[in-house]
């Protein structure tokens, strides 16, 4: 059998990263830290952020709510804090919907 590597995945991921995955400045990505607390970055002495997969998570949700479907930050919170679990699970079958739409726009290229 042939030797497969490993994905590497990381467990710490800097601001400067996360802002980048979401296209937005890092001062946003602070802001949202501050504004919900369900995103609860680890912190060194020197001040830095280190945020696992959970808080990635967690800042697709709130992008979604916010960005894609133009919530309020207090409209989001509250939807958060009243059905967070619908909410998760709405969220997990739009992406997966979107995931099919992009793999059926390359079979539409492909014919």
């Amino acid at each position: 059998m042939p030797y497969k590597e490993k994905k590497v995945e990381k467990l710490y991921y800097t601001i400067g990263e996360i802002a980048d995955m979401f296209n937005v400045n890092t001062s946003l990505i602070r802001y949202w830290e501050k504004e919900f607390d369900i995103i609860k970055p680890k912190k060194n002495k020197k001040g830095n952020r280190f945020f696992t997969i959970e808080d990635i998570n967690n800042f697709y949700l709130i992008y979604e709510l916010v960005k894609e479907r133009g919530m309020t930050l207090n409209g989001a919170k509250k939807k958060l804090r009243e059905n967070k679990d619908d909410t998760v699970s709405n969220f997990e079958i739009v992406k997966i919907l979107k995931q099919v739409r992009e793999m059926l726009g390359e079979i539409k290229e492909g014919l």
